[in-house]
């Protein structure tokens, strides 16, 4: 459900969808309007803001209840989340079957969840006044903290599911650290590409507008705003960063073949490789055709698959060897 509800913020950011509710009604919101006079409201309401007068002017009723839905779609799935982990967390604290190792782990999982619906709210408050779009800093903080989550999810239940795996180096388990590092990192970079809307620019590869290092990466005084708000820079520190994490995959699935990896372990290296390469396909992809939805939706879920496959081998290696 995690994984699916960052593909639908993904794609409710692709089609412009994320300011089309204008208020945040964490118990009210579930209804949606059920009335012609209720989507006039609404409608009405959104006509108010910039990225409708500057960018959505003389917009229909009807393509605004397209980007609604995605936007109410979101939000549900988020409160859906809340309710199918809650209710099942309090039955089984109450019968006693989470160890006490495990429940404050679990009450602070649903803490960062209830934490992100303040967090959505904060981002969609910096598109509301004087933008046509949210902050790029505070979407990326919202991705970032959907896949907290998740990693923190995925590693309690691998935790449940799996005994702890024998025969890897130190060495190869700092590799693996630094695998899981670099894809974290390419994922924030990608959240600020999808904040400045940058993968509509430069659109060739492996040059950007036929140099290596586009012409205005360092536009920007301080130096540092380049990184979080130039597009040639955050464009071409996406692709550094997304190039070094598939050497480092390659160079740590080489290194596996030295290493004495019981074969399940084997296994999750393997997958791993070939989800980086499929990932960086799928990312040169949107980059040249400019960004189609279903591919951009589809190098979104490739991301989120790459660091499932990096947390499954971290957490294989976590007891170190005999």
């Amino acid at each position: 459900m995690i994984f699916a509800m960052v593909m639908i913020g993904g794609i409710t950011r692709l089609t412009w969808s994320g300011l089309s509710i204008t208020e945040w009604q964490p118990v009210t919101g579930i209804v949606p309007p059920l009335s012609a006079a209720a989507w006039q409201a609404e409608f009405e309401k959104y006509r108010q803001i910039p990225q409708y007068k500057l960018l959505n002017a003389g917009m229909s009723l009807a393509d605004f209840q397209t980007i609604y839905l995605w936007e109410y779609v979101h939000r549900l799935w988020g409160r859906l989340i809340g309710f199918v982990y809650l209710l099942p967390f309090i039955y089984f604290l109450i019968r006693g079957r989470i160890p006490r190792q495990l429940a404050w782990p679990l009450a602070g999982i649903f803490a960062l969840g209830a934490a992100q619906g303040g967090l959505g709210w904060w981002m969609v408050k910096s598109g509301l006044a004087d933008r046509i779009e949210v902050s790029q800093y505070r979407l990326t903080a919202h991705l970032a903290l959907a896949l907290v989550i998740y990693a923190a999810t995925l590693w309690a239940a691998l935790g449940l599911l799996y005994a702890p795996s024998r025969g890897a180096t130190a060495g190869f388990r700092r590799g693996a650290d630094i695998v899981l590092g670099l894809v974290s990192l390419t994922i924030a970079a990608g959240g600020f590409v999808a904040g400045l809307n940058a993968g509509l620019t430069y659109n060739t590869f492996p040059l950007m507008d036929g140099s290596f290092v586009p012409a205005g990466y360092a536009q920007l005084q301080p130096f540092v705003r380049n990184w979080f708000e130039n597009v040639a820079a955050v464009q071409f520190d996406h692709r550094i960063l997304a190039m070094t994490t598939v050497a480092a995959i390659i160079a740590l699935w080489i290194a596996g073949w030295a290493a004495a990896l019981p074969p399940p372990t084997r296994r999750v290296l393997h997958v791993l490789l070939a989800v980086a390469v499929l990932q960086l396909s799928l990312g040169i992809s949107t980059l040249l055709l400019v960004v189609p939805i279903p591919l951009a939706a589809a190098h979104q879920a490739g991301a989120v698959l790459l660091l499932t496959a990096a947390i499954a081998l971290r957490h294989r290696l976590r007891s170190g060897p005999v």
